[in-house]
Formats: C-alpha cells, sequence, structure tokens
C-alpha cells in the first residue's frame, strides 16, 4: 500500500479524521491536494502553488528515527537543512541513531513511508514518539506538512500548530 489518502482507511486514523479533528478543536488549515509526494525533492516541485505572498512559510522534512535503547524520535527540520545523524544523536544525548523500519513507523505513528508529519504525532504521543522540530518553525507565520498521507498538504499557522501540539500533550523539543 502507498501513503496516499487512497488507503487512509487502513491507518489507525484516517487524513479525514484528522482533519474532522482539526475542525472540531477550531484548528484552521487551508488543505492542498496534489499527486503523492514522497521525497523533498518531490515537494519542491509542486511547493510554489502553496505559497501565499508575504507570508513566511516553512516546508518541512521529517525522519522517524530510532536509538540503540529501541526509543522512537520524530524529527521536524526545515527541508533543506543538512543533518548528520551521528551529531544529532550527540546533540540529543542519545547516542547512535537510525531510521526506523516503516512497520514500525506504521505502528508508533500510524502512517507510511512518505507521509511523515509531526500531525502523526496525534497517534505518536500514545506511543511514547518524543518529538524534535527545528527552532526555525518558530519564526515563521505558517508550516505546510502532510495530514497524515502524502497527496494532501495542509498550511497551518504556528499558532494553531502550537495549539494542536498542546490538545495531544505532545513536548516539543526545539533544535537550534
Amino acid at each position: 500500500m502507498d501513503a496516499s489518502s487512497a488507503f487512509q482507511d487502513t491507518l489507525p486514523l484516517s487524513s479525514d479524521g484528522l482533519l474532522a479533528q482539526l475542525d472540531a478543536w477550531g484548528l484552521t488549515y487551508r488543505l492542498h491536494t496534489h499527486i503523492p509526494l514522497r521525497t523533498v525533492e518531490d515537494a519542491k516541485g509542486v511547493e510554489d502553488q502553496f505559497l501565499v505572498p508575504g507570508e513566511r512559510t516553512l516546508r518541512l522534512k521529517n525522519l522517524y528515527l530510532r536509538d540503540k535503547k529501541k526509543r522512537n524520535y520524530l524529527v521536524t527540520l526545515e527541508q533543506s537543512r543538512d543533518i548528520d545523524l551521528k551529531a544529532l544523536g550527540a546533540e540529543l544525548g542519545v547516542g547512535s541513531l537510525s531510521f526506523g523500519s516503516a512497520d514500525r513507523l506504521l505502528q508508533n505513528l500510524g502512517i507510511r513511508p512518505g507521509a511523515v508529519s509531526p500531525l502523526a504525532m496525534i497517534n505518536g504521543v500514545q506511543n511514547d514518539v518524543r518529538f524534535y522540530m527545528d527552532a526555525a518553525a518558530q519564526q515563521v507565520d505558517v508550516i505546510n506538512m502532510h495530514p497524515l498521507v502524502n497527496d494532501r498538504t495542509v498550511a497551518i499557522s504556528r499558532a494553531d500548530l502550537m495549539a494542536f501540539f498542546d490538545r495531544i500533550t505532545c513536548a516539543v523539543n526545539w533544535l537550534p
């Protein structure tokens, strides 16, 4: 199965269910539909259609990682930021990090590869996934991310994203 909305009903929480929850909480977003995007390079091909002149927007890359003690991490970074997993593990004080498997991604974040997103923490908080976010998110108006599937993007204000994290009791650890 791929990570598109065609298979969202096979997820623990569907994209439609997530969007309904955002609506119920009064969190606003702009929803864009597009071809499935699996990589940052794919996203760069369509992201111009989401931009609003004068709006400071953060575009993301997301890493699902594990350490040797089998702890899980979701690390969300500005999409063009280089990352060294060895240095990141040292910075987090957790030792070496590696990418988590597709099976663990589905088990712990309720999503498939290609749809990794901070919004998946709605599932991750129940599975003790630790969340780290690029401090650049504190300086923007809007953050673009997948709503659990990779053929949709939501543009959500920084304030509403922080309200989302509060609602699900997700601690945001900031990465400088």
